[in-house]
């Protein structure tokens, strides 16, 4: 099994949304559905606080690729800036942690595309974002009848811990998931997989992205 663990996830949506959204998630949205995938060549990275994956410092940097159409990173312009547009924000930033989970997890083996995947959180009521992360990803997103993962996997580690004090020996964990189906654990189709040709381009900016983190982590990064 590999983890992936990120300090800049939810809450630094919500700071970008407060930032540049009006501070309401439909206005974030609106913003994410009404600009392009790729996002004309715009490359975001959000550290509101220290980051682990990639071991980073508090910061904000962002780069336009110029020219970008996704089909090759040859012959373009790199420039930094030091603010996009709000739209362009939006979607700089859900592309920017996205990306860098499908460019870690590939790196560990993640097959491209994955057979699935299950989103879990409060991100994965939001479908704008699911609709992102079948872009990037490019394949079914599913999620479960209870965003609140976290507190749901106490809920089930309280549950088996009675169990197995109930039947005085240790019960493995697999007798819960009886009728799976019929339980809060069950998954649903939320988002289907989108054009594979959009993969391969995302796949194009995902290189360039990697490119710059790694440049950043030799200039910055705190180990």
């Amino acid at each position: 099994m590999v983890m992936l663990v990120y300090k800049n996830g939810s809450l630094t949506r919500e700071d970008v949304r407060n930032c540049y959204a009006e501070k309401s998630w439909d206005v974030f949205n609106k913003f994410l559905e009404q600009t392009p995938p790729l996002n004309g060549g715009k490359i975001g990275f959000y550290y509101k606080d220290h980051e682990i994956l990639p071991p980073m410092p508090v910061g904000f940097h962002r780069y336009i690729l110029q020219n970008f159409n996704g089909e090759t990173l040859d012959g373009l312009n790199l420039q930094e800036v030091q603010e996009f547009d709000p739209p362009s924000e939006v979607r700089a930033l859900i592309e920017g942690q996205f990306l860098s989970m499908r460019a870690h997890a590939e790196r560990f083996g993640m097959p491209s595309p994955p057979k699935r995947i299950i989103a879990t959180g409060g991100a994965s009521a939001n479908k704008s974002i699911l609709s992102s992360i079948a872009s990037i990803f490019g394949c079914d997103i599913y999620t479960v009848q209870r965003p609140d993962s976290a507190s749901l996997g106490a809920a089930l580690r309280a549950a088996h811990g009675w169990l197995c004090n109930k039947r005085g020996s240790f019960v493995p964990m697999s007798c819960m998931y009886k009728d799976l189906d019929k339980t809060s654990l069950s998954c649903k189709l939320s988002m289907a997989a989108e054009d594979q040709k959009l993969v391969s381009k995302y796949a194009l900016l995902m290189k360039k992205r990697m490119e710059l983190e790694n440049n950043l982590v030799k200039k910055l990064g705190r180990y």
